[in-house]
């Protein structure tokens, strides 16, 4: 009689600790971490190319086989310095606080930095949220420039034109702002509804067309400033200005207002119907349809709110810091605010936080430039690497082999241990 060997039990596996899965999700192709990572990347190369543009470090590399020390040690100064007044310019200066602290400086000088960063941020963030909301919908709105100078020249007229008391200048300025980017997102949300046309084509064209607007309203009459005989307006009057922390400072109330902004269109795109139709219409608009939900009257009313609010963007711009309009006011808020929604990944929180860190990258670019002679455009550089790679994510994925994210995130992981 036969007998077979049981099979002895398998050994009961443990629960991973928080430590593990905090470093396995951690390490895995999840959007914070990609995006962490193409910053790293992006000032890596940067960095080489900061060496590459200096020739006295860069003829070091002549003699790099016999004393290779020379050239690491240069290159690591210039490197480290490089990025140290980044932080100086966009951050603190460390002997800016030691002035204050000392009595020999003012707060003023201390909190400069800063306040550069968020002045920079402030309309960045209008123009993010303007694109992410748009994208969340389904479309791509690519005329958040036109939308911001329309804002720009409503809210710039309604401050130097008005004269109502302090208080209610500043509010119907805003408003004037949003309206003006509001009607400019209608047009191409109308027309997408109505006939089909592709947002993208439009709002490049109503981009042309607001620039073009604004360079010919500039120089008519009662706009024009008439002590001055180049195209630029007249002043806006101190009620209409967002009010500024003490000179030097310049930051203003346009930091407040774009949080305040972003909290309005996490809670509109997470809580609220619309929010739920623009979701369900941008995942699929023929489901959408289906189900009863007017897909057109959502396009609409999307471009609508997307204007509105990179027409605070512009608002903010000229209210918070030009005074008054010239052919340049608006700067490249609408294109740079594609790239702060790009990075923070369409959604409202993210978005603010890239405008902060493009904010910084501005304000540190100017030190920078100041401090060491290098050329700003080392910023747009950076900016333009951290953009490549958010687009190409397998690129850095396969870069540092990051494992693929999993379903169930870390802290759904640790509530069924919990």
């Amino acid at each position: 009689m036969s007998t077979t060997a049981e099979a002895p039990p398998e050994p009961e596996q443990k629960p991973d600790s928080f430590l593990t899965l905090f470093v396995r999700n951690l390490w895995s192709a999840n959007t914070v971490t990609v995006t962490i990572l193409s910053i790293v990347l992006a000032l890596v190369i940067s960095a080489v190319l900061v060496v590459i543009s200096d020739p006295h470090v860069l003829s070091m590399y002549s003699y790099f086989t016999s004393r290779p020390s020379d050239a690491l040690s240069a290159s690591w100064g210039l490197v480290s310095n490089a990025y140290y007044d980044l932080f100086k310019g966009a951050v603190f200066d460390p002997l800016s606080f030691q002035k204050w602290f000392d009595g020999t400086g003012t707060w003023q000088n201390a909190f400069n930095p800063i306040s550069e960063t968020l002045t920079y941020a402030a309309p960045l963030v209008f123009t993010g949220l303007s694109v992410a909301i748009a994208f969340r919908g389904g479309l791509f709105n690519i005329g958040g420039q036109g939308q911001a100078v329309l804002g720009c020249v409503l809210s710039a007229v309604a401050g130097f034109s008005l004269g109502l008391p302090i208080v209610l200048n500043l509010v119907v300025a805003l408003v004037a702002g949003a309206l003006g980017g509001a009607l400019w997102g209608f047009i191409p949300g109308f027309l997408k509804a109505r006939t089909g046309a592709h947002e993208v084509i439009i709002t490049i064209m109503l981009n042309y067309t607001a620039s073009l607007f604004l360079s010919w309203l500039i120089l008519t009459k009662g706009i024009q400033d008439p002590h001055r005989s180049d195209a630029i307006s007249k002043t806006i009057h101190a009620s209409a200005e967002l009010p500024a922390l003490p000179a030097p400072l310049r930051v203003h109330l346009g930091i407040v207002l774009a949080v305040l902004a972003t909290a309005g269109v996490a809670w509109l795109i997470n809580r609220s119907s619309f929010g739920f139709e623009l979701r369900a219409v941008g995942l699929n608009p023929t489901a959408a349809r289906t189900a009863g939900m007017s897909v057109g009257r959502t396009y609409t009313m999307l471009m609508v709110v997307a204007g509105a609010l990179a027409g605070l963007g512009g608002a903010t711009q000229v209210l918070g810091t030009a005074d008054r309009l010239t052919a340049q006011v608006a700067g490249n808020i609408g294109f740079d605010g594609l790239l702060v929604a790009l990075l923070g990944r369409n959604k409202p929180w993210g978005t603010l936080l890239a405008a902060i860190l493009y904010g910084g990258l501005r304000a540190g670019g100017n030190y920078l430039q100041t401090d060491l002679s290098i050329s700003v455009q080392l910023v747009t550089v950076i900016q333009a690497l951290i953009v490549v790679f958010i687009a190409a994510p397998a690129l850095v994925k396969a870069i540092f082999q990051l494992r693929a994210a999993r379903s169930a995130r870390l802290g759904a992981s640790m509530a069924k241990g919990w």
